[in-house]
């Protein structure tokens, strides 16, 4: 052969496999971002899936929850079968020893024509490539061909609730757990006890709202009666979070943000100038009460607390430096009586703020590093701690409050956050010191109107961003705008959807000709943003009423109160500026945002529930009151008007012209 028909060969080569590769399949899209995807052609059809197969018994509640999740996103019901080799089509889960794996929680997909192959060197990694591949799966029965290797940069990938000042519900908290499951975020961190501020309650500690959320045996009373956990609705929690990938982290925190504790019993509050809600910990009987109390929690065979993990809190307690002398001793105590039933205890980086010679014990202590002026990050790191970090200024919602994020600014976090800048301390990301990220959602100002709802609102609109970042840290490589669009396009994970969506968007998701009294609507509630309409024709109509309910929310026709047309929602009622009246007839639209809800009646606006500010102590405090509806539609109420032309739809159509009906 010559060197021309050689030079021939050659490029003829080149071009075909550049074709080649341009036809291979492209990384898919998934949250977090798959660190390495050799892509193949075509793609693997999950209608041809026969079974889920697995060859290790550790695998089974894997297999069984891939199973379920695949059902409730509408896949095939697919059999579960133990050891067997893995036919064509089978999806198959294997343990297998990988000592090039980056940790214990890297996995691979292979997807082939054969089926769909996730091996791991643990049930952990194959866990996060089932949820890879539920992802997929997302997108429609083809799944492309290709080879996934994935493995997280930082092993705690956490969410903070703030249970304390704000209850929130036992079911919520299972769905929290499916929705970071679902994106690989393993660390639920529930504070079981706050208290609000006293400027809006008069200045009084003993009006101010606290509540310490576990059922106790010990101190009968102690216990909140706005909304409380048994001891065995809590260890079953933490037993289906396992199952999920993800840890519970119980903390009740101590020495501040103890109002709880010294409402029921004052002599252990702190008389100085600290604030009622400090406890006294030159007090004795503090340390009794705090003793019986927590080991009531992590004592005997099946204690509450089931993790490795206790969080002792140890954040903001105030004083002068002979008190911060005595604050650091009882930080070294709760970090070692932790210890002594065998868990790892966690606390609120403070250790800057109570400079002292005493000391604090640092070895498998966990340390949270929230604010730099509390704890220096630089600091931690060097006296030897372990640290997440979850800094406020970054990370930090408060719904409604004026401070820190309402919701969080995404963009920012995710183009130029990690968990290695901790307030603006930058760290190398392979510090093994570091142990990862979270946020929070803090609820420091209950009674504000914020529901559940309204908290998850702005949980899912951080928490893919937040996934991504503490899975992935600097390697994120979709735009952002790209990485949001499709990123909430997803499912909030299997079978969960409280944000209430339906349909494509700006779309009619309902469309009924009438609405017969008790009659049950096939669509049982709509998010925000949405535009519920109707022709209504006035009757005589008795107070208390309702016009379309659900669980979680009722529109009454006429309250209970007033008679007008008015909305409610957990413990809050809410009034619009109109009443039904026997023999009108109007065209009715509600409209809801994450903002506030309005009344539109024959295309005039009526009543725009907005924000508010209220003043509280003489001004001395202002809060705001959000007025939001996730509106109900699950079953009309035994009303006597006649409600005609029922209309949902997915956006504001108060603000936008309507689209051609499909």
């Amino acid at each position: 052969m010559n060197f021309k028909s050689l030079t021939a060969l050659v490029a003829s080569a080149v071009i075909a496999g550049g074709s080649a590769l341009n036809a291979a399949n492209p990384k898919p899209f998934t949250v977090p971002e798959v660190r390495e995807w050799k892509g193949a052609d075509g793609a693997w059809s999950l209608e041809s899936a026969g079974a889920i197969v697995y060859t290790n018994a550790a695998l089974r509640p894997v297999a069984e929850q891939l199973a379920a999740d695949l059902k409730a996103l509408g896949g095939r019901e697919l059999p579960v079968v133990e050891k067997r080799r893995a036919a064509k089509g089978d999806i198959s889960l294997s343990l297998k020893p990988d000592r090039k794996a980056k940790n214990s929680e890297a996995y691979t997909v292979d997807i082939t024509d054969k089926g769909v192959a996730i091996t791991a060197p643990t049930a952990e990694g194959v866990r996060w490539g089932a949820m890879t591949l539920l992802q997929l799966s997302e997108a429609g029965s083809e799944i492309p061909r290709g080879r996934i290797t994935d493995w997280p940069s930082w092993g705690f990938r956490g969410f903070m609730i703030d249970a304390g000042r704000k209850y929130i519900p036992m079911d919520y908290l299972y769905r929290l757990v499916d929705v970071m499951s679902y994106r690989k975020m393993n660390e639920l961190h529930v504070h079981l006890n706050d208290n609000g501020f006293p400027r809006f309650y008069d200045g009084d500690w003993h009006k101010t709202q606290a509540a310490f959320r576990l059922e106790s045996d010990s101190f009968p009373g102690l216990t909140a009666r706005d909304g409380s956990y048994t001891k065995q609705e809590f260890r079953d929690l933490q037993d289906y979070a396992a199952s999920k990938g993800v840890n519970i982290i119980p903390e009740i925190d101590i020495p501040a943000h103890s109002l709880a504790f010294t409402l029921y019993k004052p002599e252990i509050a702190s008389s100085g100038k600290n604030g009622f809600d400090h406890l006294d910990i030159t007090n004795p009987e503090t340390y009794k009460f705090l003793d019986t109390l927590l080991a009531e929690y992590l004592e005997g065979p099946d204690p509450v607390f089931k993790g490795k993990q206790f969080h002792i809190g140890t954040d903001e307690y105030q004083g002068d430096s002979i008190t911060m002398e005595q604050f650091r001793a009882f930080t070294d105590r709760y970090i070692r009586f932790a210890e002594k039933y065998g868990k790892q205890a966690l606390i609120w980086g403070s250790l800057s703020h109570a400079k002292g010679q005493t000391p604090v014990k640092v070895d498998d202590v966990l340390m949270y590093l929230w604010s730099n002026g509390y704890a220096k990050p630089e600091d931690m790191l060097k006296e030897g701690y372990d640290v997440v970090s979850i800094p406020d200024g970054y990370i930090y919602i408060v719904p409604a409050a004026g401070y820190y994020y309402d919701y969080l600014n995404t963009p920012m976090l995710y183009k130029e956050w990690t968990p290695a800048n901790i307030g603006g301390h930058i760290v190398e990301e392979d510090n093994p010191q570091l142990k990862g990220g979270a946020f929070a959602v803090w609820n420091d100002h209950p009674n504000n109107g914020i529901t559940v709802r309204d908290i998850h609102h702005r949980v899912m609109h951080a928490l893919p961003v937040m996934a991504a970042k503490t899975w992935d840290g600097s390697n994120v490589t979709v735009p952002f705008e790209e990485f949001d669009a499709k990123s909430q396009a997803q499912a909030e994970a299997p079978g969960v959807n409280l944000l209430a969506r339906h349909g494509k968007p700006e779309s009619v998701v309902l469309e009924m000709a009438e609405v017969t009294p008790g009659k049950t609507l096939p669509l049982k509630e709509i998010g925000y943003n949405y535009t519920v309409e109707f022709d209504l024709e006035g009757a005589d109509e008795a107070k208390g009423t309702v016009l379309f309910e659900s669980p979680d929310a009722t529109v009454w026709i006429s309250d209970p109160i007033t008679g007008t047309m008015a909305f409610s929602r957990e413990d809050k009622l809410y009034h619009f500026r109109h009443d039904v009246r026997k023999g009108e007839k109007n065209h009715y639209a509600i409209v809801g945002t994450n903002e506030g809800t309005q009344l539109y009646i024959d295309g005039k606006l009526i009543d725009n529930l907005d924000r508010r500010r209220v003043s509280f102590n003489g001004d001395k405090g202002q809060m705001s009151i959000v007025r939001t509806l996730v509106f109900p539609l699950e079953k009309a109420g035994n009303f006597r008007s006649k409600l005609t032309n029922l209309r949902v739809s997915n956006y504001d159509r108060a603000a936008t012209p309507a689209p051609a009906a499909e």
